[in-house]
């Protein structure tokens, strides 16, 4: 017979482990010496003790799957409570009763953390649907179209959902991206409907701005370019591929036209030069005329000279407020003068001015009388009242009196 601390072997052969419990047979040992059989079950011992090892560093440090961390241990602990082997068994179940609290533990962690993973999930999923709803009612074609492709490579790179969630979100999110693309085609084709009646508007243009081209009628025509531009500028852009060629000629025609009116208006140019000379000289010397002292030779004078003016052709346009704002000047000062002498001489104007100025003074003199009145009644505050109102009339007095002043008296 042999034994050591976890077990022993009798002398049928048969194999004892040491248990809590008393001992179990182990099994039966014919082979070989007593010695042999206690080794072979020690080394299934130790087996046990390394697999047991192996699964968990494999629960620690893998991403072994609770399920399948559950078998593996269910298969250790069948031969550990089948007691096929010598040592320690209750230190072995120890072990794994710990390691299924860590499986258990693991198990819930990873739960978690799909839990967590699943909201950070939702809601970058809810956030890309929301900017997608926004970019949808953009008009920034191309922005907003690079930014939903980034939004769609964002999706793609993110954890699924449960069925029903994801399917509403990626629906909205579709949709939006289907409404954008959608609004996208409308605006280009509208844009291309415009382009094309912009082209032909276009060529109607230039064919009227071609057709202008050799035209002397210099005003009118001009004008009718400066028109045409208008219209061109509101026409819109036609497709690129007609929009230089149209301008091109267009620009040729006003070109040919504004190159040939130059030559004329170079030639016409220098003979307002020459008229703008005299014109000044013509301003200069009616200039002399004032101030007006002699309103009847004052008249003959500027009338003289305005005749002379009249008989000088144009001047040129940026020179001609200047020569002419001397003359209305002159002119303007003789009308004064003119209205001057008829107010002097106008007996009912005078009369109504002086009668205006009576009356005005008649108040005066009434108000100064109610004041003093009032302040030796000792009522001040209807005395103040009435001072206001004569500073009032002794205002309206003054410019009447300078009025009456006018007609020389």
């Amino acid at each position: 017979m042999s034994s050591d601390p976890w077990g022993r072997v009798d002398e049928t052969g048969t194999v004892y482990v040491r248990t809590a419990d008393g001992e179990q047979v182990v099994g039966s040992w014919a082979a070989g010496s007593p010695e042999e059989a206690l080794a072979y079950f020690e080394r299934k011992y130790e087996g046990l003790v390394v697999e047991i090892g192996l699964l968990e560093k494999r629960v620690q440090s893998t991403d072994l799957s609770a399920k399948d961390a559950q078998t593996a241990i269910g298969h250790i602990r069948e031969q550990v409570d089948a007691h096929h082997a010598v040592g320690d068994l209750a230190a072995l179940r120890v072990r794994l009763d710990k390691l299924v609290e860590t499986v258990e533990a693991r198990r819930e962690e990873r739960k978690a953390q799909r839990a967590k993973q699943s909201d950070e999930a939702r809601k970058a999923k809810d956030d890309l649907v929301a900017e997608a709803e926004q970019l949808a009612q953009s008009d920034q074609w191309r922005s907003a179209g690079e930014r939903l492709r980034a939004l769609v490579d964002t999706w793609k790179g993110l954890p699924r959902l449960d069925r029903k969630s994801d399917d509403e979100l990626w629906h909205r999110f579709s949709h939006a991206r289907s409404a954008f693309s959608k609004r996208r085609k409308a605006h280009f084709a509208q844009l291309d409907a415009q382009r094309e009646d912009a082209r032909k508007t276009k060529e109607r243009l230039v064919a009227e701005a071609e057709a202008l081209s050799g035209s002397t009628d210099w005003g009118p025509t001009a004008a009718r370019y400066r028109e045409l531009m208008t219209e061109w500028k509101a026409a819109g852009r036609a497709q690129r591929e007609h929009e230089d060629d149209l301008w091109n000629r267009f620009r040729g025609a006003q070109d040919m036209f504004f190159g040939a009116r130059g030559s004329v208006f170079a030639e016409r140019d220098a003979e307002q030069a020459e008229n703008l000379k005299l014109k000044e000289e013509l301003a200069a010397e009616a200039e002399k005329i004032l101030p007006v002292t002699d309103l009847k030779g004052a008249r003959a004078a500027f009338r003289s000279l305005n005749e002379r003016w009249e008989a000088i052709g144009h001047v040129p346009r940026d020179a001609r407020p200047k020569v002419e704002g001397q003359m209305h000047a002159v002119e303007r000062a003789i009308q004064e003068a003119e209205e001057a002498e008829w107010r002097r001489t106008n007996p009912e104007a005078r009369a109504r001015a002086a009668g205006l100025t009576g009356q005005l003074q008649a108040a005066v003199d009434k108000l100064r009388a109610q004041i003093e009145q009032a302040r030796a009644q000792g009522n001040n505050s209807r005395a103040d009242k009435l001072e206001r109102e004569l500073e009032g009339r002794q205002a309206l007095l003054e410019q009447a009196l300078k009025g009456l002043q006018e007609f020389g008296g």
